[in-house]
């Protein structure tokens, strides 16, 4: 029987895919249910990234230090979604971003190790992370265009009305670095809508 714990992932992946109940208990046999306090990583650079990290519980942001030691937050990811250094994961190269914990969280780890093989047994599920995949890509290429072709109240408009709940779980100072503007020039946003609402 598949803990209750993994039922947000399979849920997840039956968006996309098809598996059977072996299929399914043959994942379920590779994952790792770990707890992970505020403020750890779980990437850091220099360390090739181990994990497919499933958050199902939690909230946590990925970033890098320019050569100033200026942080720029490149994802913050909540429940239902994967995070990890992902581009350390596939390529099997040290890390160049560090993942780390906003809040006490759960995640469901998938060891590089154990899952590969299983793609290669199970096409359903090689199918799945191909398509998911291919999701983040397209997000992060949208991101990017946005940060070129919307202005700064634009993006944070559209972050809010995408995850609402955001704002009240991750810091200013963060949403302010993945937007892309200072602390300040956020909270003169925010007061703005909040005087034209």
């Amino acid at each position: 029987m598949i803990p209750r714990e993994y039922q947000g992932l399979f849920s997840n992946i039956a968006r996309y895919v098809t598996l059977s109940q072996e299929e399914q208990e043959q994942i379920a046999a590779i994952i790792n249910i770990t707890p992970i306090k505020k403020r750890q990583f779980i990437d850091q650079p220099g360390y090739i990234s181990p994990y497919r990290n499933y958050i199902v519980k939690g909230a946590f942001r990925s970033f890098f230090l320019d050569k100033d030691g200026k942080e720029h937050t490149v994802q913050i990811a909540i429940e239902d979604w994967f995070v990890s250094d992902f581009y350390s994961y596939i390529t099997r190269t040290p890390a160049t971003l560090f993942v780390e914990a906003l809040e006490d969280s759960t995640l469901l780890q998938m060891k590089y190790e154990d899952i590969e093989p299983l793609c290669g047994k199970i096409h359903s599920l090689s199918e799945y992370f191909r398509v998911s995949t291919e999701k983040a890509f397209a997000y992060s290429r949208n991101r990017a265009l946005s940060n070129l072709s919307m202005t700064a109240e634009e993006r944070y408009l559209k972050l809010t009305s995408m995850y609402p709940g955001i704002v009240n779980r991750v810091p200013q100072r963060i949403i302010a670095s993945y937007l892309g503007m200072t602390p300040e020039f956020l909270s003169k946003i925010r007061k703005g809508i909040a005087q034209n609402s």
